[in-house]
């Protein structure tokens, strides 16, 4: 339970950073990459939200959607390091607040999945 709130804490961290660097973003961009680059990062704490409320499968499933979420997120900002809108040091600064809310995402998925398949290997 402390490790989900944890990810919480990460997530706000990384949007608190992220969102005002999304503003300077080329005004062309903005309606389209930028626009979904922050749905995905704004989707993210909504599903960890919704999981931490429900139990059992739908725990699960939220889990799975705030990992698609996140997955997304990563290639929107592979893009915005790609096109220069991120620098090297602020590409590698996000990169590394999205690995750590991967891993701690990827520890309450494997719980999740114990918690519905008990005795089951949580690949």
């Amino acid at each position: 339970m402390a490790d989900d709130m944890i990810v919480m804490v990460r997530v706000f961290d990384m949007l608190a950073w992220l969102i005002p660097k999304s503003e300077r973003f080329p005004r062309h961009y903005r309606h389209t990459v930028t626009q979904r680059l922050l749905d995905a990062a704004l989707d993210l704490p909504e599903q960890l939200y919704t999981a931490q409320a429900q139990r059992g499968r739908q725990r699960f499933a939220a889990l799975q959607q705030a990992d698609a979420s996140l997955n997304r997120l990563r290639l929107h900002l592979r893009l915005a390091h790609h096109w220069h809108w991120l620098n090297d040091g602020q590409y590698q600064h996000i990169s590394r607040m999205v690995a750590e809310i991967g891993r701690l995402l990827g520890a309450w998925l494997k719980q999740a999945q114990r918690t519905i398949e008990p005795g089951q290997p949580a690949d």
